[in-house]
């Protein structure tokens, strides 16, 4: 019981999407690191919102996130 307890929070806090475009490994990586990001993103805005951050870190937060999306990018989906 225990383990379906910690797997119902785990897919509540952080639901993975199931990824419906075109299969490549490239593109599946991609794909959940995007999800990911959109993750962090949401994360960082809650703790704004609720003036547990900056606004000034938070930027800095998402900024860096955005950094390492765009690099993802590169690496699988640019060189297909």
């Amino acid at each position: 019981m225990k383990e379906e307890s910690r797997y119902i929070k785990e897919t509540f806090l952080s639901p993975i999407r199931k990824y419906y475009g075109e299969f490549t490994l490239g593109s599946l990586i991609f794909n959940a690191n995007l999800q990911e990001f959109q993750q962090q993103v949401s994360y960082i805005c809650n703790l704004a919102a609720n003036e547990e951050i900056s606004a000034e870190d938070a930027y800095k937060e998402i900024n860096k996130f955005w950094r390492q999306l765009k690099q993802s990018k590169k690496e699988f989906l640019d060189k297909e």
